[in-house]
């Protein structure tokens, strides 16, 4: 057997290379001789080409026989007609077999973990201790920037929990993790050559925890050596140097430098350059003299004037009306924060969900070359329907809710109609108002209103119509103005039950009066709705006429000061005195409803509304023609929560010159609950040397302080 694989084996290497040395002697013999390859081929000079149609049809029906045969043929299928490799099974039964039982498997369970698989799974203590981050001895107590490192990594460490990992791994990512941060803060204060080393000493026994050390070599500290800035000129030539609040020699401190770019930032666009960009900035070290030179690339833009106003979006006013609303001109130099003051402003219009100004390059440009920045205004109208209600109790005065709808741009631009309704144990209103904001100017408003009225006091009863209307100059909650003013007009028709000193009784009259009501306001408090520190100035004058048993012509007039110091943190102090004063006409020749009354939530607190001042035989008040008043406050917060402690003093006179005698006081603690739209206030008072026929106790519940 082995004798024939031998010559067999012979033999094959014979045949192979006698073929081989004949194909070195003999030339090739051609596969198909010339003369059939002529017969074959037909000459291109002769035959006619084919034309392109022809050939599509050709082709055509040759593909359309093919997808014949394969139709016929499951084996060409995939509509091939030439079958080098069979084509897999059309459909295979096994497919359609349910498939074997999971209990037909042989799985094997995982191996059971091993001792040292728990140990590195089984939750671990440890402790940290840090070593490097201290100042040499003659650091000055002002610049000691290990020990700031060292408070600050503590506060950002991963590992400085609880002291317990929920295993080895654990600890070791977050061992990993504090390295690269001590690394960040220490590059980030300027000691570009810091190391630190990270290693764990096991523990003493099972049960103590592991001990993680930090070894900090910080290295020297980088400071800046030349500050350069890549920039076009610009107006004044020191814009961007004096803005920059780093110095050569100074520490390279990462929010030091950041701080310092984002000032430029914010200061060139609010001196002439709104296109302003900030280019990527450059610290080359120098190792040997431990400095860096800084370089920042800035492209201050072209710089620009205020253009005109776009405005695109959904629309709740056009430019023009926007235009009203800045508090620049066509023409200034531009500044950001008056593009920052028109976004507030449109906010405070409360007719836009959102809002954005940005400025644009116009095509247009000054004479003097300088550009033109036209502001563009996104705007997406909001809901312009509102519901508002609002509810209060107070001793004399009952409980009192007022309830109101508005549409605010129902007479485009910033045109609103208010229907307001008031439901009260003693006072029940029903009113329209029309008002139209920002009338030519910013603020200045126009009211027109209506109103039916019906009064039951122990004061007077009244049955009123009310016709007024005012144009005023007001703060709003976003923008607080130092001076404000109102003046306007109101006509009032009164049916009134009112004490006749003559005949020493009560009887009815009706009244007619046309005022011509104006104010003035001073503030400089800090807060519109719950201040803290400043003082407010407000004086009231009305000339009014009333006809009601002749015609009698007076003044109604009335000044008020309110102050706020906050000594503490969580504590205010207030203080409120009022004068008021009606001149030109007897108490009883002006109609019950225009003399002044004190008492009340409003006024002195401890007493019932309006029971302050002169009274008829019976014991009701039947007001006067001046008044004074003072109160004292103390006011604690904690969180949204707070308590006050207060002091009130007032009382009403019949001459039309307050006397400052006769001082009525009330005390009184109360409770104060802060939202977002003011604080809801609760207050208990009780009158000093309570005479007969006065409460012990008066409550007050209403929304915002008393002054």
């Amino acid at each position: 057997m082995r004798s024939l694989f031998r010559f067999t084996a012979f033999f094959i290497i014979a045949v192979f290379a006698a073929t081989a040395v004949q194909a070195q002697t003999s030339p090739p013999e051609p596969i198909i001789s010339d003369e059939e390859l002529a017969r074959e081929v037909p000459s291109l000079d002769d035959a006619p080409l084919e034309s392109i149609s022809a050939w599509e049809q050709r082709e055509d029906a040759q593909d359309a026989q093919d997808a014949q045969d394969a139709s016929a043929n499951p084996a060409l299928q995939d509509g091939d007609p030439t079958e080098i490799l069979p084509d897999p099974p059309v459909t295979d039964p096994l497919l359609d077999a349910p498939l074997p039982s999971i209990d037909s498997f042989d799985a094997e369970p995982p191996p059971a973990p091993t001792g040292a698989d728990d140990e590195a799974q089984r939750p671990i203590g440890y402790t940290v201790v840090l070593t490097g981050l201290e100042d040499p001895a003659d650091t000055p107590p002002g610049e000691r920037p290990l020990r700031a490192l060292r408070g600050r990594f503590f506060a950002l460490s991963a590992l400085d929990q609880d002291g317990r990992a929920d295993n080895r791994a654990t600890a070791a990512a977050r061992a990993r993790a504090d390295r690269q941060l001590l690394l960040d803060l220490l590059v980030a204060a300027g000691f570009f050559d810091a190391a630190v080393d990270l290693a764990a000493d096991p523990p003493a026994t099972d049960d103590a925890p592991i001990t993680i050390r930090f070894g900090v070599n910080a290295g020297r500290r980088y400071r800046l050596g030349t500050i350069a800035f890549d920039t076009p000129p610009v107006a004044p030539p020191d814009l961007v140097t004096r803005n920059f609040v780093p110095k050569p020699g100074d520490p390279i401190v990462a929010d030091t430098i950041l701080a310092a770019e984002a000032n430029i930032a914010v200061q060139l666009p609010e001196n002439g350059y709104p296109f302003v960009k900030l280019g990527q900035r450059d610290i080359l070290l120098d190792p040997d003299a431990g400095t860096g030179d800084y370089t920042l690339p800035i492209d201050t833009g072209p710089r620009s004037y205020f253009g005109g106003v776009r405005t695109e979006g959904k629309l709740a006013f056009d430019a023009d009306h926007i235009a009203i609303l800045r508090r620049f001109r066509t023409g200034d130099l531009y500044d950001a924060r008056l593009v920052d003051d028109l976004r507030a402003a449109l906010v405070a219009t409360r007719l836009l969900s959102t809002v954005s100004v940005e400025p644009v390059l116009s095509a247009d440009t000054a004479p003097d070359g300088t550009a033109y920045a036209d502001l563009l205004v996104r705007q997406e109208a909001g809901p312009p329907r509102t519901w508002a209600a609002s509810a209060g109790y107070g001793t004399g005065q009952g409980l009192r809710a007022e309830g109101s709808w508005t549409h605010r741009n129902l007479f485009p631009p910033e045109g609103s109609l208010t229907v307001s309704a008031v439901a009260g144990t003693q006072e029940q209103a029903f009113g329209v108002a029309f008002a139209r904001a920002n009338t030519g100017r910013r603020d200045r408003n126009i009211e027109l209103s209506a109103s039916l009225l019906r009064s039951d006091y122990d004061a007077f009863q009244a049955y009123t119509g009310r016709l007024a209307g005012a144009i005023s100059y007001v703060s709003t909650p976003i923008w607080q103005k130092r001076l404000t003013w109102a003046a306007g007009f109101e006509l009032l028709a009164t049916s009134e039950n009112a004490f006749d000193a003559r005949r020493a009784a009560r009887d009815r009259r009706i009244y007619y009066v046309a005022a011509l009501p104006a104010q003035v306001g001073f503030d400089r408090s800090d807060d519109l709705l719950d201040p803290v520190r400043g003082f407010r100035i407000n004086l009231k004058l009305s000339p009014e006429a009333a006809l009601g048993g002749g015609t009698n012509a007076y003044v109604r007039s009335m000044v008020e000061g309110t102050a706020y110091y906050s000594p503490t943190t969580n504590l205010v102090l207030a203080a409120r005195a009022r004068v008021g004063s009606i001149a030109g006409a007897e108490r009883d020749e002006i109609a019950p409803s225009r003399r002044y009354y004190g008492g009340g939530g409003g006024s002195v607190r401890g007493f019932g509304y309006q029971n302050l001042g002169p009274r008829d035989p019976n014991g009701d008040p039947i007001g006067g023609r001046s008044l004074n008043e003072a109160a004292v406050e103390a006011r604690y917060r904690f969180g949204n929560f707070g308590a006050a402690a207060f002091v009130d003093a007032g009382q009403v006179y019949a001459s039309s010159l307050p006397q400052f005698d006769n001082w009525r006081f009330g005390i009184g603690i109360g409770g104060r609950f802060y939202t977002n739209f003011g604080p809801l206030r609760l207050d208990v008072a009780t009158p000093i040397n309570r005479r007969q026929g006065e409460a012990r106790v008066s409550v007050y519940v209403s929304i915002g302080q008393a002054f």
